[in-house]
């Protein structure tokens, strides 16, 4: 037991109560006349006990693994009739229980992974919603082409993906990972197989499209695509978060590069990264913005280090974490196997990599903000802060998000923030958890801590399920909420498709 385990705290939301299981059977015996396998061994189970967080805990009543649309229409259809919950898992990488089977069925998306179609010449690929982005990646490589934008852990799946967004570094640029979806196959609550876009059924579209899962589930995407190309990095090391915002946000105003994104250790050692897709991209910027950026090079920063913590020899144990942790990550990002000629060719496997095997642990812990431009240092600094107070080592990655303007807006209840214009911007606060026992009191008096700052601030959130769902309310008002909520009971009679994550 942690020493903090027995400390009260208000809790926004714990585990869902678990269904009673009322119907299962008969549930079973319709999906078995229709040809559908239920695996209900506990060993099978057991495998989709918790997500990627590792906080949260569950056990479905069964699991199917998906095979087509009609199969799962059939499933939707079926759990309408007996009011059996369905709960639709991708990776399995949210980490706030939004992917936990509390009873009823768990629908195994990753069984649909297949590339259905590549059109070089429209710059469009077609694929089953079930594919990991890594695998979506190798199918188009083979043909010289690449995503657009696809969130820095690769074992996401592409319908989980788009209905939460997905950040890339080149989001200030090109949008979120949703906003390159340009057409769906959608099956909904109701067991109906709908193509939606942005003209084929828009409403629909809108609602899938960053709706977290609670209007349809995706069986098919139609993405665009690029040619392939691989990445000329550049890093610029800063001692405060302060100055990298402002340089981040001054880039990406000016369109100065083709990636951005800030990854920290602690708030002391931040670092702002840079890509360039063309040689061309990265002239204009040697000669027009690198002059401009108040960040150092490694040596240069190195020094600024020294000099801080031979005045502060107190602090030594930070600056020996900081020297290990680089000694630990930096070799990860510049693997002679995935660089040719001083360009990276594989960012798919250099990003991932890294960020699971020097980030990822047994439990994940991952709290965000999303604001308008203008209250993104106030955002992050307030969230630094709690950062500091709650644990000793931590991360902070921040990215923006381009906003496209060339349609109606995004979902209402999305983690794109009210209020912003041109971009939006994102910070996770992560703690390393390192081997430390922390109760789940600590981790949710942390999580809370954060998102109130949203609250105060009128931000939005990358997660709205499981532990935080309580804040919903407090961040939209009754108003907006419960017009979504009827929206989700007309399209959801039985309110049986992934409850609990918003309503």
């Amino acid at each position: 037991m942690a020493p903090d385990a027995l400390q009260g705290i208000v809790r926004q939301q714990t585990n869902a109560a678990r269904w009673n299981g009322a119907g299962w059977p008969d549930f079973v015996v319709a999906l078995r006349a229709a040809g559908i396998d239920v695996a209900e061994s506990t060993a099978t189970r057991g495998i989709f006990a918790t997500d990627a967080g590792g906080t949260a805990y569950g056990l479905p009543h069964g699991v199917v693994v998906a095979r087509s649309a009609a199969q799962i229409a059939s499933l939707l259809q079926a759990a309408q009739v007996h009011r059996v919950p369905v709960t639709v898992r991708g990776g399995g990488l949210t980490t706030e229980g939004e992917s936990v089977a509390y009873g009823g069925v768990l629908l195994d998306m990753t069984g649909m992974s297949r590339v259905l179609a590549i059109d070089a010449d429209a710059l469009t690929v077609r694929c089953e919603a079930g594919i990991y982005w890594h695998g979506l990646a190798e199918e188009l490589r083979r043909e010289g082409l690449d995503y657009l934008s696809a969130p820095l852990n690769m074992t996401s799946s592409v319908g989980g993906t788009l209905g939460v967004g997905g950040i890339d570094v080149n989001s200030a640029r090109l949008g979120c990972s949703a906003d390159q979806a340009l057409a769906l196959q959608v099956v909904t609550p109701t067991g109906e197989i709908v193509e939606c876009s942005d003209d084929l059924n828009p409403e629909l579209f809108r609602r899938v499209i960053l709706g977290y899962g609670q209007f349809g589930v995706i069986t098919e995407a139609t993405l665009r695509i690029r040619p392939y190309t691989p990445l000329s990095m550049h890093y610029y090391y800063y001692s405060t978060l302060r100055e990298a915002i402002e340089d981040l946000q001054l880039l990406d105003r000016n369109d100065a590069s083709d990636y951005s994104g800030i990854l920290t250790i602690l708030d002391c050692a931040v670092n702002l990264l840079v890509a360039f897709d063309s040689a061309e991209r990265e002239a204009a910027f040697k000669a027009n913005w690198a002059g401009r950026l108040r960040g150092h090079g490694e040596s240069g920063f190195a020094l600024c280090m020294l000099r801080h913590y031979a005045l502060r020899p107190w602090r030594l144990g930070e600056a020996l974490y900081l020297l290990q942790r680089k000694q630990a990550v930096f070799p990860e990002f510049r693997r002679p196997e995935f660089h040719r000629d001083g360009r990276m060719e594989d960012r798919t496997v250099v990003f991932s990599r890294a960020v699971w095997k020097h980030w990822g642990s047994r439990t994940m812990v991952i709290p965000d903000l999303a604001t308008s431009a203008d209250k993104f240092i106030e955002a992050v600094e307030r969230g630094n802060a709690v950062c500091r107070k709650f644990f000793p080592h931590y991360t902070l990655y921040c990215v923006g998000i381009k906003l496209r303007a060339d349609h109606a807006p995004h979902y209402e209840m999305s983690c794109v923030p009210p209020g912003a214009e041109g971009w939006a911007y994102g910070c996770e606060f992560e703690p390393m958890i390192e081997g430390e026992v922390y109760s789940r009191d600590h981790f949710q008096s942390f999580k809370n801590a954060i998102y109130d700052i949203g609250v105060d601030m009128g931000a939005s959130y990358y997660r709205f399920g499981g532990m935080m769902k309580g804040y919903i309310r407090r961040v939209f008002g009754d108003a907006l909420v419960d017009r979504h909520l009827a929206m989700k009971r007309a399209a959801d009679p039985a309110m049986i498709l992934n409850r609990d994550v918003i309503f």
